[in-house]
């Protein structure tokens, strides 16, 4: 199952879920029957790699954030027993 294939909310795999959908449509019954597969596994490959993006990008911003309070909590403490 994959998630919703909205084209603003996965920039990186436009074009494939833009190929994905036109081969729903060119194939209404042999999408049941693997006429889509390839796509699809395409699709799946596409929005791992773009998760994996997001998931290291997200982890460096929450380093930078801890880094930032760790910072002020110690001038805090340095402010506190002076």
């Amino acid at each position: 199952m994959h998630p919703p294939l909205t084209l603003h909310r996965h920039p990186m795999c436009a074009q494939i879920i833009e190929e994905f959908q036109r081969c729903h449509l060119d194939h209404p019954l042999g999408k049941f029957f693997g006429n889509c597969t390839d796509l699809k596994i395409k699709l799946d490959r596409c929005f791992r790699e773009e998760k994996a993006v997001k998931r290291k990008a997200n982890f460096e911003a929450s380093k930078r954030l801890k880094a930032s309070l760790q910072e002020l909590r110690r001038e805090a403490r340095e402010d506190g027993s002076s």
